[in-house]
């Protein structure tokens, strides 16, 4: 049981160093972030739309992002594995909360590009 614990542990110390040391170059909000979401979130989560009108998630910039949902922050820069925003893209919440929701899961670079951004530290770049 402790051998697999310590496995585990060294696996995502292993993918983190991955994510924010050794893997791709620096993820850009501006260039890599911000037209994921435009092209996948923006439907439901800007003003007046039923998303921000049921959480209160506006994506539709860098700062309402972070600023999170009426029930706090999506994004814990560095923290990709607990942040809600990786969790509801790469199906790790109750399906309920699948995003986008009511559409085809995020194709997996995109979903390795939000979480390198956000291993990176989430920076308005």
């Amino acid at each position: 049981m402790k051998i697999s614990m310590i496995i585990t542990v060294s696996e995502m110390l292993a993918a983190t160093i991955a994510l924010t040391g050794c893997g791709p170059g620096a993820v850009s909000y501006k260039n890599d972030v911000q037209p994921i979401l435009a092209k996948n979130c923006l439907e439901c989560h800007m003003p007046a739309k039923p998303g921000t009108e049921a959480s209160g998630l506006d994506m539709s910039s860098y700062e309402s992002l972070m600023k999170g949902t009426k029930f706090g922050p999506v994004v814990k820069p560095g923290d990709p594995f607990t942040s809600a925003l990786n969790m509801l893209v790469e199906g790790r919440a109750h399906p309920s909360l699948k995003m986008p929701h009511g559409r085809p899961k995020l194709p997996d670079k995109d979903i390795q590009l939000l979480k390198t951004w956000v291993a990176q530290g989430a920076k308005n770049n």
